[in-house]
């Protein structure tokens, strides 16, 4: 039994060996189930140069005390952050939490994310992310078109019903 190649998809080859009890649907789940795998980051292709850059003077940092989930030790802490930035006016406010500074860090990171959408727009580092998302999903649902039209044509040439 050598095995056959069907396809070279994503950096991956898949064989199939040849055998009778495998029959062309399975086949074709099987291929449609790993064709669509994402493997690479979006890393390189996402342009962070107009990323804006928080300045410690631009904010307003203030610890509240916490509340929701969590028992007396969010009630009663203060380790909800709120930072405001100045000159645009957007306020974040964190509690993922149990500890002040995870949340410090988190509050700046929500922030920045914030400013680079208000800044930026269409070619901040979200949208861009998000559009790399979608074309990779386009292209993940023409590959399974594509394979369910090759099944189809297969299974007129063979009669298969």
């Amino acid at each position: 039994m050598k095995p056959t190649l069907i396809s070279n998809l994503r950096k991956g080859l898949f064989y199939f060996f040849e055998k009778r009890s495998y029959s062309m649907q399975s086949t074709l789940q099987f291929v449609l189930s790993y064709s669509c795998r994402q493997y690479s980051s979006y890393k390189k292709y996402i342009d962070y140069s107009k990323v804006p850059v928080l300045k410690e003077s631009d904010l307003y940092e203030q610890f509240v005390k916490g509340s929701g989930p969590g028992g007396s030790k969010i009630n009663t802490t203060s380790s909800c952050v709120v930072l405001k930035h100045i000159p645009t006016g957007l306020i974040v406010k964190c509690q993922k939490t149990r500890f002040l500074n995870q949340n410090q860090s988190i509050a700046r990171e929500l922030l920045l994310t914030k400013l680079d959408n208000l800044l930026n727009g269409n070619d901040s580092v979200e949208s861009q992310k998000k559009r790399l998302a979608e074309k990779r999903s386009l292209t993940c649902r023409l590959k399974k078109e594509k394979l369910k039209q090759m099944k189809e044509t297969w299974k007129e040439r063979e009669s298969v019903t």
